[in-house]
């Protein structure tokens, strides 16, 4: 076996359901699932449409590449959101991948050298679980940056010393943050930029929450943003990540790309080619027409809006917790724990919530997420309201 693998901890939901294992919580209240990042508005009905169209070409292999019109559409959709001055080069900047999780966990395989000094691969906390397995059975060790209050839960890269960075062949940046919502400048990503010239390392900006903004004409900035910006067009160094999960409520199609440093994505389509993860071609036709559509998305956010505007109404003055600037998580301070926090909710409220610490690691400073939840307002606007109800309730009742 494979002995990376021992090193591997429990994934967060594993570590939840064994939490809730053996608690009946109150029949008259009906469950509401917020602990799962997965949207649950319906899904464009041109994609689903087109898939139905097209379910004949389940007959034929799909191209690891991804289909030509595939990539086009993902290149004018990326050059046109972020504002490229350059666009983006469907041939050899682009390219489909089967949602961003398989995407990320392989990438660090092509990245990484386990030969010679011993490999970082640095990372927020709390962070994506991906980042960590990726790296861990790529040979590499992971270096985590404790994301907090005090450093407006954006990691503070200035304080890592030289030696971490010498040592560093990956880094992995999520902006707007999971769990957080917190979203890099521009500024802020072209440092990263200038770090990875100065010690030679790659950085792979997570960016599936991109389109989940709460200010309209406020929409984050990206990696390939900052290059462009910096007139950097050939995005040495840097790749993005993105998906349809979020911004188009189709986390079952698993349909995702990454995009910039050519040079890069030559050698992990290479890896892709004996790694065998290619999309179906109707998944392909109908992510294309997924990227062309923008009134599903501008859609997405108005019910975002409404729900953040609704729960944050009423737990305001209950719980320390802001509007997240995207996403759709609230990230709030809590009065206990946040593991007996989720594991009292679901006791009795029936309302399953994610533990912070189950989505971060201990460091010599703690666990910065030992007092936070992650609740998704995944749900429906009114079953959120019904939960942000109970959570109040739930919360009343700690105040002695």
């Amino acid at each position: 076996m494979n002995k990376y693998i021992t090193q591997l901890q429990a994934y967060p939901t594993e570590k939840l359901a064994a939490l809730k294992a053996g608690i009946t919580p109150p029949r008259e209240l009906s469950h509401i699932a917020l602990s799962v990042g997965e949207p649950k508005q319906p899904p464009p009905a041109i994609v689903l449409r087109t898939l139905k169209d097209n379910l004949d070409r389940m007959a034929h292999y799909p191209p690891i590449k991804g289909l030509p019109e595939l990539r086009r559409a993902i290149a004018q959709w990326a050059s046109k959101r972020f504002n490229l001055q350059r666009a983006l080069n469907p041939k050899t900047q682009v390219l489909p991948v089967s949602g961003t999780r398989e995407a990320l966990f392989s990438f660090a395989q092509t990245v990484i050298d386990r030969h010679g000094h011993q490999p970082l691969v640095v990372c927020p906390n709390p962070f994506y679980q991906i980042y960590e397995g990726a790296a861990l059975l790529a040979g590499a060790t992971p270096y985590f940056l404790n994301c907090s209050a005090s450093n407006d839960f954006i990691p503070d890269f200035a304080s890592v010393p030289d030696t971490v960075w010498q040592q560093c062949q990956l880094l992995y940046v999520c902006s707007p943050g999971n769990p957080t919502g917190a979203v890099m400048s521009s500024e802020q990503l072209q440092q990263l930029i200038h770090l990875a010239d100065r010690f030679d390392f790659v950085i792979a900006a997570d960016e599936c929450y991109s389109d989940l903004y709460l200010q309209e004409g406020q929409a984050p900035a990206g990696l390939l943003q900052a290059c462009s910006d910096m007139g950097r067009h050939d995005y040495r160094r840097c790749v993005v990540f993105n998906s349809l999960s979020k911004r188009s409520n189709l986390p079952g199609m698993l349909s995702g790309f990454v995009a910039g440093d050519g040079a890069i994505l030559k050698q992990f389509l290479h890896y892709r080619t004996y790694h065998g993860s290619a999309m179906p071609i109707p998944t392909q036709l109908a992510s294309s027409a997924a990227w062309q559509d923008e009134a599903h998305v501008l859609a997405n956010r108005d019910a975002y809006r409404a729900k953040f505007d609704a729960v944050l109404d009423i737990l305001n003055g209950c719980l320390q917790v802001q509007r997240p600037e995207a996403g759709f998580y609230l990230w709030p301070k809590l009065p206990i724990k946040g593991e007996l926090f989720a594991q009292r909710l679901f006791a009795e409220q029936h309302i399953t919530v994610l533990p912070g610490a189950y989505l971060a690691r201990d460091t010599e400073s703690g666990n910065p997420g030992d007092d936070y939840v992650r609740i998704a307002l995944v749900a429906s606007e009114a079953d959120c309201i019904d939960a942000a109800h109970r959570i109040r309730h739930f919360v009343t009742s700690l105040t002695p």
